[in-house]
């Protein structure tokens, strides 16, 4: 028993930092950064590779957006983690806390522990970062989640499906009523075949959960765009399937990943 409640206790991490919010809904919001590690999903578009598996140590920024980090050995503690954040919730600088990673419903039974008292410690909603496809494990820390941005991943794209998970996922956000929207990247590969079927599986839960279609946006310079693994969208190929998700949906933004254009990664 004493195992497992510490184990229950630690979580892996890659770092804790401060930083502008550069998708989705909070797009432009000052957040506090916890990205998780380990992810068990291997999209070909990830710009979080690192993050796939846990490192030795992890990074702790010290002053909110310095990039001054500090390196602490993983696991960590929940009262470290609690201790970390707390640092960093300076007076009205940040909107909201960022589960981020990785994939954070990795570590769902420490989120059930730490979410309610950095809740109460903070005052800061609480936002999470997922790819959309634990949702047995995300309504186990539901009740303490103020906003959730799930990625659905198109097969043609990421190289992974999960149809029937990102449904049951947004399903169990609606019912809820916990406020949900959806990231999808799109890349000049993408099959527009998926797109529909995208939009048809949300509207089916509710044709007002706003989407964000995000254009692949790489790290490189613009004149290597053609050579990446992923490439653009066209502007045509945007704007049409904007159009044709529209037919569906009430609110499709078209965003690209803002953090990677200002240095906010």
């Amino acid at each position: 028993m004493t195992t497992k409640t510490t184990v229950n206790q630690t979580a892996s991490l890659i770092e804790v930092f401060s930083a502008i919010q550069g998708e989705g809904l909070n797009v432009g919001t000052r957040q506090i950064f916890i990205r998780f590690a380990f992810c068990d999903l291997r999209c070909h578009f990830c710009d979080s590779a690192h993050t796939w598996n846990a490192p030795a140590t992890c990074r702790i920024e010290q002053t909110p957006g310095s990039r001054d980090f500090e390196i602490f050995s993983n696991p960590v503690s929940l009262p470290m983690l609690i201790k970390w954040v707390e640092r960093q919730n300076i007076p009205r600088l940040h909107d909201s806390i960022s589960l981020t990673g990785g994939e954070p419903l990795l570590h769902a039974r420490f989120l059930s522990k730490f979410l309610p008292q950095i809740s109460l410690t903070t005052g800061l909603p609480i936002y999470l970062e997922s790819g959309g496809h634990r949702p047995e494990q995300l309504a186990t820390i539901l009740p303490y989640l103020d906003s959730v941005g799930m990625d659905l991943k198109l097969p043609s794209v990421s190289g992974e499906s999960r149809w029937q998970e990102h449904e049951k996922f947004l399903q169990i956000c609606y019912e809820a009523r916990t406020e949900v929207f959806v990231k999808i990247i799109i890349s000049r590969d993408t099959d527009v075949a998926e797109l529909k079927r995208s939009a048809e599986l949300i509207a089916a839960v509710n044709a007002a959960i706003p989407v964000f279609l995000q254009p692949a946006t790489p790290l490189t310079d613009v004149r290597q765009i053609k050579d990446s693994a992923v490439l653009t969208p066209t502007p045509k190929q945007v704007i049409d399937w904007q159009a044709l998700m529209k037919n569906f949906l009430k609110s499709v933004r078209v965003i690209p990943q803002t953090h990677k254009m200002i240095d906010q990664l």
